[in-house]
């Protein structure tokens, strides 16, 4: 198995293409279109709900601790600003931070991960793709996310979401599950335990007397994201083995 090794520049990078096409998405939208993937939100709900993210997120970058800030609550937009006016403004300001961010630096997260500032952009590269194909989805637009990133998005649920116990379903599973995305030339391996997840490398699967997968997932590194995401059903994929298993990798 290999996984992709991000950098700063590269989740940066991602920002700088797939912030403007969100907001793209957001501009040609209604404000009040459904955002089916996101199940009662409008585009405005949409809008309003990643720049409040970005707004928490760089105070979390800029706190300098790895204490818990508290998340402000920003009530009402001001008088004629409109939520996508918002969003530009929050993203321009998380991306200000990031440039001169030191990767190194103490920041909190919610993981089971060192807590440093390298966290955040990551993990706001794969929110802002997400929610724009959410967006674009809204318009019957929407454009799979770019295979590198998206592969990467994957791994990022595989080693942060699931062992932070981010699962939307509760249950206890058991056996290892293979997910494979041939266009970004990425496998991975889990085993699941319970309510526990490790992350394997081939090596010490078949160090393991029961190595062989219970199911396997076959797709787009996308769309497995996607699927991991609960924006599509696993069965748009190619799926062989035991399907119940899957249940315990849907997060977001």
């Amino acid at each position: 198995m290999s996984r992709l090794h991000g950098t700063k520049d590269f989740w940066i990078g991602a920002l700088r293409a797939e912030g403007p096409a969100f907001a793209a998405a957001v501009a040609d939208a209604p404000p009040e279109t459904p955002v089916l993937s996101c199940p009662g939100w409008t585009v405005t709900d949409l809008t309003r709900h990643l720049g409040e993210v970005y707004h928490w997120v760089n105070i979390i970058v800029t706190a300098g601790g790895t204490t818990r800030p508290e998340r402000p609550e920003l009530g009402a937009l001001a008088a004629g600003t409109s939520a996508l006016e918002f969003w530009q403004q929050e993203y321009g300001r998380l991306m200000a931070t990031f440039d001169s961010l030191e990767p190194e630096a103490p920041a909190w997260n919610w993981a089971p991960q060192p807590k440093k500032a390298g966290f955040w952009p990551r993990r706001m590269a794969h929110e802002t793709a997400v929610h724009r194909w959410d967006a674009q989805l809204a318009i019957a637009a929407g454009e799979p996310i770019e295979a590198k990133l998206a592969a990467d998005g994957v791994s990022e649920v595989l080693d942060t979401w699931l062992p932070a116990g981010r699962r939307t379903a509760t249950g206890r599973w058991h056996g290892v599950v293979h997910l494979a995305a041939p266009d970004a030339g990425q496998d991975w391996y889990l085993r699941l335990r319970g309510e526990g997840v490790a992350l394997l490398d081939t090596d010490t699967i078949l160090d393991h007397d029961n190595h062989h997968a219970r199911a396997e997932v076959t797709g787009t590194a996308s769309d497995l994201l996607l699927a991991l995401m609960g924006r599509v059903s696993f069965d748009t994929l190619g799926v062989r083995g035991d399907r119940a298993l899957l249940d315990g990798l849907r997060t977001g």
